[in-house]
C-alpha cells in the first residue's frame, strides 16, 4: 500500500542517466527559481511606505529616490551573482564564494544564513498565501494553521516528483502574475499620460517634510530591500540548468533582475502618482489594481494570481535549500543524507526536511509569522555581505583581465548589502537578537559534524600494518525455551564451529531447574549455562556473560558472535503481539566491542 501510494504521488522511479532529463530550461528555471524574488513585488513598495508614513503623507515622495536606490543595489547584486556563476560553475553561491577566499567559518555562516532563510522563506510565504485565501475566505480564518500546512504539503510532493514536472506546474502562474502586474502598469501609465488619474493626488518631489531625517530614510531603504530577497538563489542552484549550465543561468539571472525591476518601479511610480498610503486592511498592489480597474474581474484576477504567487514564492526555498545542502554534506558539514539523490533524482531528504521544519514553524508562530520578516531579511544580507567580500578578495588576488571593474561592481555591492544589514540589525534588534546566538550554534554544530566524519575517515582508512589474526568463533545462542527456532538457530551455529553455547536468563529458580532438565534430555552437545536474573532484566545479565566469555577467549585469537534467533509473523501487525526481546538484544550488543551480532530468521507461514 506504501509503495503504491508513494508511486500515485511521486511518479515512478527515475534511472541515473535520465538526470539531463530532469535539468531546466531557462524559462522553467525563471518560474521556479526566481518565484520568491517576484513575489517580493507584492510587498516591496509597501514596506518603503510604512516607513514614511510614520512621518507625514507629505514624505511619499521620497518613495521614489528610495526606490531609485533599492534599483541600484539589485544592479549591483545582479552583476555581481552574474560574476559568481562563471566564476563557480558547480554552484554553491555565497556559502563556497566566502568559503574559499574568506575562510571555512564565514563560509559556514553564509551557508547557514542561508539555510535558515529558505526554511524561513517557506514559511513566511506560505502564511502570507494562507492570509490572502483567508482573507477572501473568513470562515476559513479558524483554519489558518491547517491550510498552511497542507499548502506546504502539496508544494513538497510536487518538487518530490522531480525539477522539471513542478517547474511545469509551476510556471504558469508565475508568468501569470508577470502578465497581471504588467498589465496593471501599462494600463495604470496610460492613465497617467493622458490625464485621467488627477496630478493632486500626490506631494511634488522636493516638498520639504518636517522630521525627516536621514536614519529614518536609511530604516526605509533597508525595508524596501525586502524587494530583493531570493535574488541569490539562481547562483546555488547552477547544476540544476541544462548545459551551457552557467551560460543559462546567467542569462536567467538578467531576466529576473529586468523582470523585478521593472515590476517593482511601475508599482512604486503608480503608488506615488496615485498618492496611495499603507492601509491595515489593503495592500498597497490592491489599491492600484482598484484606483486602476475599479473591483471588477480584472481586480479579482490580479488579486488572485498575487496571492498564488506569495505561495510559489516558497517554491524558491525547495528549489535552492537542497542543492546548497548538498555542497554542505558533500563537505562534510552536513549529515550524508543530504547528498542522496530520490526516486526523481532530486535531493529528497532536503526537499523533505525542508518541508518538516518549516511546517513546524508555521505551528509554532500559528500562521502569523510576522516577526520572522526581520530575521528573514537578516538572513538574506549576511550572506550578500560576505559573498560581495569574497569576490572582492578573489578580484584583488587574481587580477584577471577587467578586474577593477569587477572590484568596484562588488566594492559597492558590499558596501550597501552591510549598510542595509546593519541597518535592520539596529532598528530590529529585539526581533534578530536570536541571530547573534543561532548562527554561531549553528556554525559550532557544522564543524561538530565534519570532526565526526574526519574521525570515521582517520578510523576506516587501510593501513599497512598486519591485520589481527582471527583465529576461529564462538557462537552465543540466546534461547528462551526448546522450540523449533531455537533447534534451528543450534544446529547453524553447529555447522560453523564446534565453540557453541546456549544462553539461558531465569527469572526464579524453579524456571531456572525446568529449563535445565529440558535441555538435557534434548542432548544435542551443545552446553547451556543458566543466568538468574533477580531484576527481571534480560539484557543485563547476558551483557556480563558475554564480557566474561569476550576476556577469556580474546587471549586466544577468538571472536564472540552473538546469533540471535527470531522469528518473523505472517502478518506485520502480529509483530505486536510478541515481546521484542530479539530487537533489544540486538540493539545494546551493536554498541559493544568487538562482538559480532546475527540474526537467524525464521518466517511463519500461517
Amino acid at each position: 500500500m506504501y509503495s503504491s501510494i508513494k508511486r500515485l504521488l511521486i511518479g515512478r522511479p527515475l534511472k541515473s542517466h535520465e538526470l539531463g532529463e530532469q535539468k531546466l530550461s531557462k524559462l522553467k528555471a525563471l518560474a521556479i527559481l526566481s518565484s520568491d524574488a517576484l513575489s517580493s513585488v507584492a510587498y516591496g513598495t509597501e514596506q518603503i511606505l510604512i516607513v514614511l508614513a510614520s512621518v507625514s503623507t507629505l514624505a511619499f515622495w521620497y518613495n521614489i529616490p528610495i526606490a531609485a536606490g533599492v534599483l541600484f543595489l539589485l544592479l549591483a547584486l545582479t552583476l555581481s551573482y552574474r560574476q559568481i556563476i562563471f566564476s563557480y560553475p558547480q554552484g554553491g553561491g555565497a556559502y563556497l564564494v566566502s568559503k574559499e577566499n574568506l575562510g571555512v567559518n564565514p563560509g559556514l555562516i553564509a551557508g547557514g544564513s542561508l539555510l535558515v532563510d529558505y526554511i524561513l522563506t517557506v514559511a513566511v510565504s506560505i502564511s502570507s498565501g494562507t492570509d490572502a485565501i483567508t482573507s477572501a475566505f473568513p470562515a476559513l480564518h479558524p483554519y489558518s494553521v491547517e491550510i498552511a500546512i497542507f499548502l506546504v504539503i502539496l508544494i513538497t510532493i510536487l518538487n518530490l516528483r522531480g525539477l522539471t514536472e513542478s517547474a511545469s506546474v509551476l510556471a504558469y502562474p508565475v508568468y501569470l502574475f508577470v502578465f497581471a502586474i504588467i498589465l496593471l502598469i501599462i494600463v495604470g501609465a496610460y492613465k497617467v499620460a493622458t490625464g485621467q488619474i488627477s496630478p493632486n493626488l500626490h506631494p511634488h518631489i522636493g516638498t520639504p517634510v518636517a522630521g525627516i531625517s536621514l536614519f529614518l530614510l536609511l530604516r526605509a531603504f533597508s525595508s524596501g530591500c525586502s524587494a530583493l530577497t531570493g535574488v541569490e538563489a539562481i547562483s546555488n542552484a547552477i547544476p540544476n540548468f541544462k548545459d551551457p549550465a552557467p551560460k543559462n543561468a546567467a542569462t536567467t539571472l538578467a531576466m529576473m533582475g529586468g523582470i523585478l525591476a521593472v515590476l517593482f518601479s511601475g508599482i512604486t511610480f503608480l503608488s506615488y502618482w496615485y498618492g496611495i498610503g499603507p492601509k491595515a486592511d489593503e495592500t498597497v498592489v490592491s489599491q492600484i489594481a482598484s484606483h486602476t480597474f475599479g473591483r471588477n474581474y480584472v481586480y479579482y484576477f490580479i488579486q488572485a494570481v498575487t496571492a498564488i504567487i506569495l505561495v510559489l514564492a516558497a517554491n524558491t526555498g525547495f528549489s535552492a535549500f537542497p542543492q546548497l545542502a548538498f555542497n554542505l554534506a558533500r563537505d562534510k558539514y552536513m549529515p550524508r543524507m543530504f547528498t542522496m539523490r530520490g526516486d526523481r533524482l532530486g535531493y529528497s531528504n532536503g526537499i523533505i526536511f525542508l518541508s518538516v521544519a518549516s511546517i513546524l514553524l508555521i505551528i509554532g508562530f500559528k500562521a502569523r509569522t510576522e516577526h520572522l520578516i526581520p530575521l528573514y531579511a537578516v538572513g538574506v544580507f549576511i550572506p550578500f555581505t560576505l559573498s560581495q567580500t569574497g569576490m572582492i578578495i578573489k578580484w584583488v588576488k587574481q587580477r584577471p583581465s577587467g578586474w577593477v571593474l569587477k572590484l568596484i561592481i562588488n566594492l559597492v555591492g558590499a558596501l550597501i548589502s552591510f549598510l542595509v544589514f546593519a541597518i535592520i540589525f539596529v532598528t530590529k534588534f529585539h526581533q534578530v537578537w536570536f541571530v547573534v546566538i543561532f548562527l554561531p550554534a549553528l556554525v559550532y554544530l557544522f564543524h561538530k559534524i565534519n570532526k565526526h566524519y574526519r574521525a570515521v575517515g582517520e578510523q576506516l582508512r587501510c593501513s599497512h600494518q598486519v591485520a589481527e589474526k582471527i583465529n576461529g568463533n564462538v557462537f552465543i545462542v540466546p534461547v528462551s525455551g526448546i522450540t523449533t527456532v531455537v533447534e534451528r538457530s543450534i544446529n547453524y551455529a553447529k555447522s560453523l564451529t564446534n565453540e557453541v553455547i546456549a544462553v539461558y536468563v531465569a527469572f526464579d529458580r524453579e524456571d531456572e531447574k525446568r529449563m535445565e532438565q529440558k535441555w538435557a534430555e534434548l542432548n544435542n552437545g551443545v552446553r547451556l549455562v543458566t543466568l538468574h536474573s533477580s531484576y527481571r532484566s534480560i539484557i543485563y545479565p547476558l551483557c556480563k556473560f558475554l564480557e566474561t566469555v569476550q576476556t577469556k577467549v580474546a587471549e586466544g585469537g577468538y571472536m564472540v558472535t552473538v546469533l540471535v534467533p527470531q522469528f518473523i509473523p505472517k502478518k506485520r501487525w502480529h509483530t505486536i503481539l510478541h515481546n521484542q526481546s530479539a530487537l533489544l538484544i540486538r540493539a545494546r550488543l551493536l554498541w559493544s566491542k568487538d562482538i559480532v551480532v546475527a540474526t537467524l530468521p525464521y518466517h511463519f507461514k500461517k
